[in-house]
């Protein structure tokens, strides 16, 4: 049966003053990526984080290398506290414009996700472009997922659990990497988690034309990351997972949008098509609030938002609401 929770507020919703001022803050301060090249990007990005403080605390926190595709792939795997049967996993690829981030810079969140939820996390340090255009970090995240499917139980997981998971441009590896599966027939996965994920290279939206400039996210900055990743155009299914003939069959989702997001509009047409194709789909659509936002721990609505989303996802891998 489909599911479909969709938003009971409409867009316009004015940000409350927390909201106001970090969004404020970070459209005055975050670095200008499309006037630089990706290494500068990277080192300015790098160096506005905080110290990596690794919390909450985890029962395993490993960094591995497997062979991926191109070399080399590093993983980093989350354990949290438990007492009991194997856990899910989920097979996370951090965002970054495809350009830039890392296992670092999604450490907390990836944490907070494999506590929240209750499950064993393993985040993908895939290949980043321009070095390495698309399709390159899919087939990482793919070959990634592969490998938790052969080994999950080794890090107290459970194989036939298996969920992909991503934020922004990870949000569209983990789309891809979905129907990859489906259409290789396998591995098997158990739910998809699309956190405002980048969809589409299609810049005339509605949330394109209304929140472009002015909310962090610009619609320059988009244009950037679309020509470091796909430079030889996007009609592959590997880079847009709209180019799928159909949707049916994949595995069910939660999709998460964030209102004031210039990727918006196709992050909830996307939830529409699944649901239409018969998929099952948990969404949800945060008004007043912005790209990125759930990886502030500071803001309140993060925390909110947070509890709500792990209980979306064990709701969708069918677990008990509490995993403590």
């Amino acid at each position: 049966m489909t599911v479909r929770t969709f938003p009971t507020t409409g867009p316009g919703a004015v940000p409350d003053p927390e909201v106001a001022a970090v969004l404020a803050t970070l459209d005055a301060g975050f670095p200008d990526v499309a006037t630089m090249a990706a290494s500068e990007a990277r080192a300015a990005i790098r160096a506005r984080r905080a110290p990596l403080q690794r919390l909450p605390d985890m029962a395993l926190a490993r960094d591995l290398t497997i062979d991926g595709p191109g070399g080399p792939l590093p993983l980093r795997v989350f354990r949290p506290h438990h007492d009991g049967e194997p856990l899910p996993v989920i097979v996370f690829a951090h965002g970054g414009g495809f350009v830039f981030c890392d296992l670092d810079s999604h450490d907390e969140f990836c944490r907070s996700m494999a506590a929240g939820v209750g499950a064993v996390v393993v985040s993908v340090d895939y290949r980043l472009a321009p070095e390495h255009t698309g399709p390159a970090a899919h087939d990482d995240m793919f070959a990634a997922l592969r490998w938790t499917a052969a080994n999950a139980g080794d890090h107290g997981g459970d194989p036939s659990r298996i969920a992909v998971a991503g934020d922004s441009a990870g949000g569209n590896l983990a789309a891809t990497v979905a129907i990859a599966a489906r259409d290789a027939d396998g591995p098997q996965i158990a739910a998809q988690i699309l956190i405002y994920p980048v969809i589409d290279d299609d810049f005339e939206t509605e949330s394109y034309r209304r929140f472009g400039t002015g909310h962090y996210n610009t619609t320059s900055a988009m244009r950037w990351y679309w020509a470091n990743y796909a430079p030889h155009g996007t009609d592959d299914v590997r880079l847009v997972p709209t180019r799928a003939d159909s949707l049916a069959g994949l595995p069910p989702a939660v999709v998460v949008t964030a209102e004031l997001d210039p990727p918006c509009s196709a992050g909830d047409a996307y939830a529409q098509r699944l649901a239409a194709d018969g998929v099952a789909v948990r969404y949800r659509r945060y008004t007043g609030l912005f790209h990125g936002f759930l990886s502030i721990p500071s803001l309140a609505a993060t925390v909110a938002a947070r509890t709500e989303i792990w209980a979306m996802v064990r709701e969708t891998l069918d677990l008990p609401r509490d995993p403590r």
